[in-house]
């Protein structure tokens, strides 16, 4: 079983021909709400990955908050452990550019007030064998409360260090498995514009260091991590991407189910990598998350 303790968001996201800068007012092109929040959508990336799926975290007593859970309850995600508390569900704010980049502001909301209570309750309904996928959406205090209590019970835990906050190096150190991007990558190995040699070098170190299992997402390059001692790489499709946002997510949840399902760690990077590029081909996050057969069609 997977649990996800992390953040539920309603994403408003705004198209533009290309991505202003500072102080600029650009024309947009559309706009629409989609259920968003890291937490979010790595749980119903593993749902439609196959996996049973729990969603732990909050919602406000808002506009916001059933549609925010939507697509997780269509899906047959488990929303037992979700709360609802006094004020606005947590939102992200999203540009998105002609070229599919973006650029994101959250408000937490409720998201802010989930508590390392929640965390312990979360991770008491889990049994040894189990994955508890983390992110760091939520207060500081609960993924890490969340993170030991995991360690005590022989839970296997994911951490994705996004967004990077200032804790992120702390944080990391205390899961099973890390999974950043590039730039979190260089946060957690204290080495800022690292090249694909240095990289894998500090992959190397890091993984004597603390024996975890290390993975590098590098949007169209691909992955690279460490697990046992051995690098491994994995590619995902060529792509023109239209949004990247979720891909990321896409990925962290494909991995986590796959692990789950009991595939070979080559197996799973990949698996992983081909949904991550998949979901770049559609506007949203969780809209635009692939289905299980989907990703099997590509690989």
């Amino acid at each position: 079983m997977i649990t996800v303790f992390g953040s539920i968001n309603m994403d408003l996201i705004a198209t533009t021909g290309r991505l202003p800068k500072p102080g600029e007012t650009v024309a947009g092109n559309s706009f629409a709400t989609a259920a968003g929040g890291k937490g979010a959508n790595q749980a119903l990336a593993a749902r439609r990955a196959g996996r049973y799926v729990h969603m732990a975290g909050a919602v406000g007593k808002d506009g916001f908050a059933a549609d925010a859970l939507a697509l997780l309850d269509d899906a047959g995600t488990d929303l037992s452990l979700v709360k609802h508390v006094d004020g606005p569900t947590g939102t992200a704010l999203i540009l998105v550019g002609g070229d599919g980049e973006n650029m994101i502001a959250v408000v937490p909301g409720a998201n802010g007030l989930v508590t390392a209570a929640d965390a312990e309750t979360a991770v008491g309904k889990m049994s040894e064998g189990d994955i508890l996928m983390l992110q760091l959406e939520v207060p500081v205090d609960a993924v890490k409360r969340a993170l030991s209590a995991a360690r005590a019970k022989g839970v296997t835990s994911i951490l994705n260090l996004a967004p990077l906050i200032a804790d992120a190096p702390r944080l990391g150190r205390l899961a099973d498995i890390v999974i950043a991007n590039e730039t979190e990558f260089e946060r957690l190995a204290g080495q800022d514009g690292m090249d694909a040699e240095a990289r894998e070098a500090a992959l190397h170190r890091l993984h004597q260091e603390t024996g975890q299992t290390l993975i590098v997402t590098l949007g169209g390059d691909g992955v690279i991590a460490i697990r046992d001692g051995v690098i491994s790489r994995a590619q995902g499709l060529k792509i023109e991407p239209v949004d990247t946002v979720g891909a990321g997510d896409t990925f962290c949840g494909y991995f986590t189910a796959s692990l789950d399902e009991g595939l070979d760690f080559a197996s799973a990077l990949r698996r992983a990598a081909v949904a991550g590029s998949l979901a770049c081909l559609k506007a949203g996050a969780q809209p635009s998350i692939p289905s299980s057969k989907d990703v099997a069609d590509r690989i």
